[in-house]
């Protein structure tokens, strides 16, 4: 399993999110919403410090992670983050 960051991605973090070197972006498993990586289940994003990382990418000091218990929602995939520039929003895929 890989997790990427597309550069406009991370652009996007910084800006509408605040973020900064030495800081984590977690992606936790929400129940419901559209979702292209699991039927039924929907990624959400938040800023926060880990507890038990199960997968993990740092850019520019900036670590992206999900915990241990939500890698389950990869299915063993590949989990890459994009930015949709005409929807002007991230996307997973």
């Amino acid at each position: 399993m890989t997790f990427t960051i597309e550069p406009t991605a991370l652009d996007w973090f910084r800006s509408e999110m605040s973020v900064q070197q030495g800081e984590f972006v977690r992606f936790f498993v929400r129940i419901g919403g559209c979702s292209t990586v699991q039927t039924g289940f929907s990624l959400g994003v938040a800023k926060e410090a880990p507890k038990e990382i199960g997968i993990s990418t740092t850019i520019d000091e900036i670590t992206f992670y999900m915990e241990k218990e939500d890698v389950w929602y990869l299915n063993e995939q590949n989990l890459r983050v994009s930015y949709n520039s005409s929807r002007d929003e991230i996307e997973f895929s």
